[in-house]
């Protein structure tokens, strides 16, 4: 059985994802699994997927706008978005602010965005974009009162759910698939 990743996905959200041409994630909750490290030296330690950092890479490749905004002040989140190409904000106090800021830049309105987020600090984005969507492992209150809440948790493929569902939504899915097999020497 083929995977389809809009087979569980709503109309709406299907219809909502088929507009998006931002997108804006935080980090800690999101792109990781929330919980924070620190050596002995106080030096800060997160993990990240690779799957959520694939999917971000294809989502660049099909010309959507990708962004971290996250309130912390992280090296380490800095490190990755700049590793996958990302505009990365860190430190950042009003996030719908830099949302919006992202959105205005790129010719874009908040239909056109999508916010991930798992925690009270992503609130307002969430309630502004869009498309709004929570992991699986986001805090109650937010996950009553966003459009769509991924099956997997945040830093566990989460947010490579969110990218095939915009890729699918958009109709890039065959274009990818024919791309990989073409690049690879196989028939597709």
């Amino acid at each position: 059985m083929a995977y389809d990743p809009l087979a569980h996905i709503d109309e709406d959200i299907r219809r909502r994802a088929a507009r998006v041409g931002l997108l804006c994630l935080d980090v800690d909750g999101t792109l990781t699994d929330g919980r924070l490290y620190f050596d002995a030296n106080g030096t800060e330690l997160k993990s990240f997927s690779v799957l959520d950092g694939q999917g971000l890479t294809l989502l660049r490749r099909f010309g959507f706008h990708v962004a971290l905004i996250t309130a912390r002040h992280s090296l380490v989140a800095l490190k990755r978005g700049t590793e996958l190409g990302l505009e990365t904000h860190i430190g950042v106090h009003d996030k719908l602010a830099c949302m919006d800021a992202l959105a205005a830049r790129h010719g874009l309105d908040r239909e056109r965005t999508c916010f991930v987020g798992d925690d009270m600090p992503d609130l307002d984005c969430l309630l502004a974009a869009g498309l709004a969507v929570a992991p699986a492992n986001a805090h109650p209150w937010i996950a009553e009162r966003v459009h769509w809440i991924t099956r997997a948790r945040g830093g566990e493929g989460a947010v490579r759910e969110v990218c095939d569902v915009l890729l699918a939504a958009q109709g890039h899915v065959e274009t990818l698939l024919r791309g990989r097999a073409a690049r690879d020497g196989r028939q597709a």
